[in-house]
């Protein structure tokens, strides 16, 4: 299977779970991101958008390559 294969089916998959859950529980989903995002700084955010970033660019670049 080719790796483009691979990571449509990944994103696919991820968006399907992430889309499932808000659209069957919304109130409740909500509630969790509220109180999870609540119990944590800014630079905790910053920090892990950044390695979300960095991890992002580097599994396209391994997928190109």
């Amino acid at each position: 299977m080719e790796m483009h294969v691979v990571a449509f089916i990944a994103i696919g998959g991820t968006l399907l779970f992430e889309g499932l859950i808000w659209a069957i529980f919304p109130g409740p989903t909500r509630q969790m991101y509220i109180g999870m995002l609540d119990q944590l700084d800014n630079k905790s955010l910053h920090l892990g958008g950044l390695i979300s970033v960095i991890l992002g660019i580097v599994l396209i670049g391994f997928a190109v390559n």
